[in-house]
């Protein structure tokens, strides 16, 4: 790895050297070895400062490139050694890593779960990666391109090097090595982030590239592997989600065209993926009825569209499955669609299927062309053709089973408080309550079921509405007319943001009435659309066992849910949940609710399936999936999963085939071995653990309020020491900042909470309070206890999966901050004495939290249970110290009035370059 990383480093030295000048390089090179000598105690970091202090913004700004680019070679060389190394782990006969479903299979096999337990998982089994836009991945899709190219070219090139080596061979590397150097000055050439904030629209295409690059081609197989070896007929487990395009949460900018925009491209794309596959399968299914005794069944479907006519007609007569293919072919491409350029055209135009089409033939329904498909897959076994079912078409199959005609599943996302305000509009003008607003629970909910029992609307045609109502109306008519063209799983789920009573839940049932999308009956309420409570907030996740079980005794939400099979879903939010009472407390917090919610479900009789609101940072539940979700709560996974993937993490795990499915497999690995293995490993010591865990999250959370809440500079050291206000300034991603237009902590969005905090190397999120909680708890009893309770912690950090993922998780973000950099960001405080003071705070908690880690983990340093981790921390961090050093002197610039674009263009730089580095950053 290191000579991949030296290899690629040179090339793109060598690139800078001749693209922007010695000088340039020369400057590079010069931060490179102080940042290098930093780490080695051989330099002060004063002499990183010094070289950019009198440089023009416009001359860094190639430095930034510089470095930036760097961090995405240097993942690109990680990931191929992570790759390098599973080949060699297997080629040598070592067992599959956990998270690869060889490993789950063989537990299974091993254990052999109970049948009732294993049925129940074979019916409900479901894994939903679902993708949220994040204001660091605004990475453009040329850059996405060529990192691929790059990819697959140092492959053939690691490959070359390992092999046989002759003149062939060694021409065949010069080739591969110039290509790879051609790559890295079309990336040198290449804007690597946008010059304007970018939009919605713009956020949509780059989610869909993760499907077309990987996702339409690797989760069909996965899903027959699974399938076949779960027992599951054809269900498909692994299904894909979306946020980006539907979340209107504190993000103004989403509307009605937006959810069309993202529906009709969705169905577009998937349009182009199947139309490309019938092609590729009707030129290899050149069987010949001269030679094959071809079924009825199949002639019937290949003569269904009448014949054609022309010498090529006249040929293809004597290959039927050829022209079984084009029926399917031509059936799909005369599906009606909106996401052409021109109204009324076919999605195929651009790719030759825009031929003359009976239209009443065209395919209404997936499940139609899956009949078709289905017809082809048994004729070829009847016709001893049983090899040429796969991979094409049982992958064509499962891709239709799957993905349906929409690809993936768009949520719709919305804050409580403005359903009560839209409601409370509504309801005056319809004359069924003059305040809705002013109502207290009880009345609410009285109203709101009262309303639920019929199907009459409340706003006549002709209704004029505020701005904020027509609005919210007009995404739920597109969603309602999104639902009409490609069916209901395409808008399957409306999360409910802030969900702090039965009245919040219910109040989005009533405006999805209004659009056809609700059917009110007091004995049978019928909606394709679930009603999922986010549970964000610590005092959230305590009331949601009372909520739900409020919700579960009303007969009408009751008969809801049994209408819906019985299964009721909770969105767990771990981002503000965090923000709000500290790691510790959070992650407890959320553990609590968990096992306190599937008692409430247990109790009314349903199916609970949990989605997590995890982010890609460890202080927004980030970390290791595999290892989360064998960390939940016993009886929380039930065999269904769904769980956001964000920002950089997107691209981290989706980016490339081989990755995709590695990631994918852990997350359903995970699933299954949860559901249906004992990996909670406490036994009859559970309740001490509980006993143990609540008494710390108490302890964490009163040290996190104590700088957060309680500390009158916090609020000046966090808005001037970070970034903060340049995510909200700088084009950085299309939603605000914050939900409202405050500095307060509360209602900033926890993406920049995060974001602003990595980006000045504290993560404060992901550890701050925890040194302080473990210490008090050990000593709390005197001394002579004190040993006691270390040892204590120590069995249940190595028996309990909840405590090691937490504490490992908590390392790996420790391992990243550098409180030495972080006080540089504190000398942006225009308050010098304040940003001493809370500086020193927190780098004394950190200091503190890393002794205690360390002292119950009983490990020499942070990283020694991951040394891939600790591997890429040594090789790449000095490499950060100039972006780090470059950002804080870019922002005292900006703050002071500097007006030059090149700086507001390298503040985005900066972001964009250490985002890349820290790969889970935000």
């Amino acid at each position: 790895m290191r000579d991949d990383v030296r290899f690629l480093g040179a090339l793109l030295g060598d690139t800078v050297r001749e693209q922007a000048g010695q000088r340039i390089f020369d400057l590079v090179e010069t931060a490179r070895r102080t940042a290098f000598a930093v780490r080695r105690s051989e330099a002060d970091r004063d002499e990183v400062a010094a070289l950019f202090t009198d440089v023009p913004a416009a001359e860094v700004i190639p430095v930034i490139r510089a470095f930036s680019l760097f961090a995405l070679l240097a993942n690109v060389a990680e990931d191929l050694h992570q790759e390098r190394r599973r080949r060699i782990h297997t080629a040598a006969g070592s067992p599959p890593p956990d998270g690869d479903l060889e490993a789950t299979w063989a537990r299974l096999a091993e254990t052999e779960p109970a049948a009732d337990k294993l049925e129940t998982v074979r019916s409900t089994a479901r894994v939903v990666p679902v993708l949220t836009a994040h204001p660091t991945e605004t990475r453009r899709r040329s850059v996405f391109d060529i990192t691929r190219r790059v990819l697959d070219l140092m492959r053939r090139r690691d490959a070359l090097r390992t092999g046989p080596q002759d003149r062939v061979t060694e021409a065949e590397l010069a080739e591969v090595e110039t290509d790879i150097r051609r790559q890295v000055l079309t990336l040198w050439q290449t804007a690597i982030i946008r010059s304007q904030r970018p939009r919605i629209e713009d956020e949509v295409l780059g989610g869909l590239q993760y499907h077309e690059a990987t996702l339409m081609d690797v989760i069909p197989p996965l899903n027959a592997e699974i399938a076949e070896r779960l027992g599951c007929g054809d269900r498909p487990v692994v299904r894909p989600g979306s946020w980006i395009g539907g979340d209107r949460d504190g993000n103004p900018y989403v509307t009605g065209d937006v959810v069309r925009f993202a529906t009709e491209q969705a169905a577009a794309l998937l349009h182009q993926h199947y139309a490309h596959q019938l092609r590729m399968l009707e030129r290899e299914l050149s069987l010949s009825r001269r030679v094959v005794d071809v079924p009825t069944e199949l002639r019937d479907l290949a003569d269904s569209l009448g014949e054609e006519e022309g010498e090529l007609a006249a040929a293809r007569k004597d290959v039927p499955f050829r022209r079984a293919v084009s029926v399917v072919r031509r059936r799909l491409a005369a599906r009606e669609t909106t996401s052409s350029s021109s109204p009324g055209s076919a999605p195929g135009a651009a790719h030759g299927d825009n031929r003359d089409h009976d239209d009443d033939k065209a395919y209404t329904s997936p499940a139609q062309m899956l009949a078709d498909l289905e017809v082809i897959d048994a004729t070829l076994g009847e016709c001893g053709a049983e090899m040429l079912r796969t991979p094409r078409l049982r992958d064509l199959r499962w891709a239709v089973r799957t993905f349906g005609f929409h690809l993936q599943a768009l949520d719709m996302r919305q804050n409580s408080e403005s359903h009560e305000e839209v409601l409370t509009e509504l309801f005056a003008m319809a004359g069924v309550s003059e305040d809705y607003a002013a109502l207290d629970e009880d009345a609410r909910v009285e109203l709101l079921l009262r309303e639920l029992s019929h199907d009459r609307p409340l706003l006549g045609p002709r209704a004029e509405l505020s701005e904020l109502a027509e609005k919210e109306l007009g995404v739920m008519r597109a969603a309602a007319a999104a639902v009409d063209l490609l069916g209901a799983d395409v808008v399957p789920h409306y999360i409910v943001s802030m969900c702090g009573s039965v009245s919040d839940l219910l109040e989005p049932a009533v405006l999805l009435r209004e659009v056809g999308l609700f059917s009110g009956d007091p004995d049978e309420p019928r909606s394709s659309v679930r009603l999922i409570p986010l549970l964000e907030t610590i005092d959230d996740l305590a009331a949601g066992p009372g909520i739900l079980d409020a919700a579960l005794a009303i007969p009408q939400f009751r008969a809801l849910i049994r209408a819906q099979g019985d299964v009721l879903e909770v969105m767990l939010g771990y981002s503000d949940s965090n923000k709000d009472g500290g790691y510790l407390a959070a992650n407890w917090a959320l553990y609590q609710a968990e096992r306190d919610l599937v008692e409430a479900a247990d109790r009314a009789g349903v199916h609970l399936r949990y989605f997590h609101g995890r982010g890609g940072a460890v202080g927004r539940g980030g970390g290791n999936s595999y290892e989360a979700i064998l960390a939940q709560p016993p009886g929380a996974v039930q065999g269904a999963l769904r769980i956001t993937e964000q920002g950089e993490v997107i691209s981290a795990k989706y980016s490339e085939p081989r990755r995709a499915r590695r990631n994918l497999e852990a997350l359903v690995a995970a699933t299954l071995e949860a559901s249906l293995l004992d990996v909670e490993g406490l036994g009859d010591r559970a309740e001490e653990a509980y006993g143990v865990m609540a008494e710390l999250a108490t302890l964490g959370r009163e040290a996190y309020a104590s700088l957060v809440h309680e500390d009158p500079g916090f609020i000046e050291y966090f808005t001037t020491s970070t970034p903060v206000a340049e995510i909200g300034e700088l084009n950085i991603g299309s939603r605000p900042s914050s939900r409202k237009q405050t500095s307060s902590v509360e209602d900033l969005r926890a993406i920049p909470w995060v974001l602003s905090w990595s980006q000045s190397r504290v993560m404060l999120p992901g550890w701050f309070g925890v040194g302080t909680a473990l210490r008090t708890w050990i000593h709390e009893r005197g001394e002579d206890a004190a040993d006691e309770r270390l040892a204590t912690l120590r069995r249940l950090y190595d028996d309990w999966p909840f405590l090691r993922s937490t504490l490992s998780n908590m390392a790996q973000v420790m391992a990243k901050a550098d409180m030495g950099l972080a006080g540089r960001y504190a000398e942006l405080v225009p308050d010098a004495e304040v940003g001493r003071r809370i500086h020193g705070v927190i780098a004394d908690e950190f200091e503190l939290t890393r002794e205690m880690l360390l002292a119950i983990t009983r490990q020499e340093t942070l990283l020694d249970d991951n040394p891939a981790l600790a591997r890429s921390v040594r090789n790449r961090f000095p490499y950060l110290e100039p972006l780090n050093v470059l950002q804080v002197e870019l922002l005292r610039r900006y703050r002071a009035g500097d007006e030059d674009p090149a700086v507001r263009t390298g503040i985005q730089l900066t972001m964009n370059g250490l985002a890349t580095a820290l790969r889970n950053s935000g």
